[in-house]
């Protein structure tokens, strides 16, 4: 779900080429959930393997990486970790909504409703064990590192831009904000275009980057204060917030009586909900040490890998492989010569 801070907070527009030579922490989880929501068939199945291996995650991870890779972007990904106990009814909400999504997905399908099926299908995915370590393998493959994070993933990519590890971190939901990340990329992408939920139209995206520091000036917040508005929305630690209070109505609770404890309306409900331990799990969160360089190590593009792992054992197409991988070499090649003609 994620904290909805849209309402309140503005962005700017940023080009994919802007971010070149720079390195971004993209949070796992969601970037992988996105590729299995949306790389689906007509009518709404996982794209599969002659041996009916799923290979949605792994196709999104595949060409949208190499494609970044091509405009220089060096990525990070963050896995998350064990759930925090607080995340536990967020985590069984999120279990009904695709139970309830996987029945209307089948009953849609036998009545031969296959724009709804496509439509249902996209809140059923599940992400298995076998998908998280398939994802590892085909980033590392692609010379990209990978962070295991002990428990929220956001908290750690937040964590790197505040150490000045990485730039920005990437993610759609806003989570990281409230966890302190010094920038936000969102739709983080090359193809630009988006399907418009439930009709069959797609809408022009464009990266989007939100700095944290002009978030707080322009709110006139402190970050405490801004975790109280997220709390009072409604967090994955207490999902709904408090009913009647959404992103603009907390602000201004919070302008008028600067934390959660002053606020009379809402003091019979407080006492119900762990605030306390919910600011700390964003102001304090659970990171490991990250300042060593050889802790997130950039290698070489393992070509001989990826097309054993993409065409010898998931039957990808070998010459779309290949095409996609070529297009990336050269790219670092040139890179390599504009080097070499700098400093030579």
């Amino acid at each position: 779900m994620g904290v909805d801070l849209k309402p309140i907070i503005t962005h700017s527009n940023i080009t994919i080429s802007e971010l070149s030579g720079k390195m971004v922490a993209v949070d796992a989880y969601n970037a992988i959930y996105q590729f299995l929501a949306t790389i689906r068939g007509p009518t709404g199945e996982l794209l599969a393997n002659s041996n009916g291996d799923i290979t949605s995650h792994l196709s999104g991870l595949f060409y949208r990486n190499t494609n970044l890779l091509i405009e220089n972007l060096k990525l990070v990904y963050v896995f998350d970790g064990k759930p925090h106990l607080l995340k536990s009814k967020e985590i069984e909400r999120r279990h009904s909504v695709k139970q309830k999504a996987h029945e209307k997905y089948q009953e849609a399908i036998v009545d031969g409703r296959f724009e709804d099926a496509r439509k249902y299908s996209q809140a059923t995915s599940i992400l298995t064990d076998k998908m998280i370590e398939e994802s590892k393998k085909i980033l590392t493959l692609l010379g990209i590192p990978y962070v295991q994070a002990p428990s929220d993933g956001e908290a750690v990519a937040a964590h790197l831009t505040k150490i000045d590890r990485v730039f920005t971190c990437a993610s759609q939901d806003y989570d990281s904000i409230l966890f302190g990340a010094k920038r936000l990329i969102r739709n983080l992408t090359i193809s630009g275009k988006r399907k418009i939920p439930n009709r069959n139209m797609y809408m022009d995206v464009e990266p989007e980057i939100i700095d944290f520091q002009h978030i707080l000036d322009q709110t006139r917040l402190t970050h405490e204060q801004l975790v109280d508005v997220g709390i009072l929305i409604g967090t994955d630690f207490n999902p709904g917030g408090f009913v009647g209070i959404g992103p603009k109505t907390a602000l201004k609770l919070i302008h008028e009586h600067g934390k959660l404890e002053n606020i009379k309306k809402i003091e019979g409900f407080l006492s119900n909900i762990p605030y306390q331990e919910i600011r700390n799990i964003f102001l304090n969160p659970e990171v490991p040490n990250l300042n060593d360089n050889d802790k997130i190590r950039f290698t070489e593009l393992d070509y001989e890998g990826i097309i054993n792992f993409l065409c010898s054992e998931k039957n990808f197409s070998t010459d779309r492989v290949t095409g996609t991988l070529e297009k990336l070499r050269k790219s670092i090649a040139n890179r390599n010569q504009s080097l070499e003609k700098w400093f030579g």
